[in-house]
């Protein structure tokens, strides 16, 4: 039983038969749980993403996916490597963040929250800052809701020989993404975001050669992607520490819903669907989207305070009582408010939410 949705990019609602999934308990030493659940998910991620297990892998890691982030760019980027990260929001800047903290040699570019990072960025980037090696971004920045255009950055750094690093950690599994055609070598998410499942552990899709190279590279033991990866090949799905069994499985529930409802094309005509009910009910209760509609993605969507005296705090409590919970804003300099489109939501949802805002305003 719900007690209320949850209109946010993750943690979200979630099925009912995925929450269900979580009242068994797993041994992690079990082929049940090692064979019979992790490897059909490391399976089923290269299947999803349209890759094939000869060129690709999956590696998952407990934790959340700035974690992976984290470790992706640790394994990845080595001291003599140079990492030109393109941001224009919160998580973007985290990348920097990591880079400092492992002493990575790295260029930031960082735009202004409601600016895309375009193809024209990256090139313009590439030319002002000569020897890069690798390069990172968001694809889906929640900070806004901005959905990057990855297939004009991966066009201009095609054939440079640069390793392309894509936080999708809101986008994979509800937004269609090309990996393998964009030349995506690691492509990092979450069990918590569009395949729906709880939060716990994220996982990497990764081009095979260049995760055999990041061997040795890694700053971190539990951190070290080749590490768990190895395990995982050679232990049959056994995590090298303890797995967060309990959310595995709710994620293994959450792939077959996924495919049930009709891969990600179908996932994302509904998010769409969602998104669409939402801008036009809010539009005709007279809020304006922070985002051009050209920039906006179907993930989260970030709305303007509709007058200088919204007192946004109890715009949230009342939204509460009458069962949604959604975002504040997160932009440096304007007054928004936030609502998320994923989960297990549909437009009739979006519909119910909007009457309840023309109710309480």
């Amino acid at each position: 039983m719900r007690n209320y949705l949850l209109l946010t990019p993750g943690p979200l609602s979630t099925s009912q038969t995925v929450r269900e999934a979580m009242l068994q308990d797993w041994c992690t030493w079990d082929k049940d749980y090692n064979e019979g659940i992790v490897t059909p998910i490391r399976k089923c991620l290269l299947a999803i993403a349209g890759l094939d297990g000869d060129a690709y892998t999956s590696v998952l890691l407990q934790g959340s996916g700035t974690y992976c982030v984290e470790a992706t760019i640790g394994a990845t980027v080595r001291p003599e490597d140079k990492l030109l990260i393109l941001a224009n929001g919160a998580y973007g800047k985290r990348m920097a963040q990591i880079a400092d903290y492992y002493h990575i040699n790295y260029v930031l570019v960082s735009l202004h929250e409601t600016e895309l990072v375009t193809g024209e960025v990256a090139r313009r980037a590439l030319e002002e800052h000569p020897g890069i090696t690798h390069l990172s971004m968001v694809h889906s920045e929640t900070t806004t809701g901005l959905l990057n255009p990855i297939e004009e950055v991966a066009e201009v750094i095609k054939g440079r020989g640069i390793t392309f690093i894509v936080d999708a950690m809101s986008s994979f599994g509800g937004v269609p993404i090309d990996v393998k055609g964009l030349g995506i070598d690691f492509l990092v998410s979450s069990a918590n975001k569009c395949i729906q499942g709880v939060p716990g552990f994220g996982f990497i899709l990764a081009q095979k050669d260049k995760l055999m190279a990041t061997k040795g590279n890694a700053r971190s033991l539990s951190l070290d992607i080749y590490a768990q990866w190895e395990a995982m090949e050679k232990g049959g799905g056994k995590w090298r520490f303890t797995s967060p069994t309990h959310v595995v499985h709710a994620f293994y529930q959450a792939m077959k819903e996924l495919n049930e409802e009709g891969g990600i094309t179908a996932r994302y005509k509904r998010y769409q669907e969602n998104h669409r009910v939402l801008v036009e009910g809010m539009r005709g209760l007279g809020f304006k989207t922070l985002l051009s509609d050209n920039a906006q993605g179907p993930i989260i969507t970030s709305f303007l305070y509709p007058s200088a005296d919204f007192d946004f705090a109890s715009f949230y409590v009342r939204l509460k009582e009458k069962g949604f919970v959604i975002y504040p804003g997160k932009i440096s300099d304007a007054d928004t408010f936030r609502i998320g489109n994923i989960g297990d939501i549909f437009p009739k949802d979006m519909e119910a939410l909007i009457q309840s805002i023309k109710e309480i305003r």
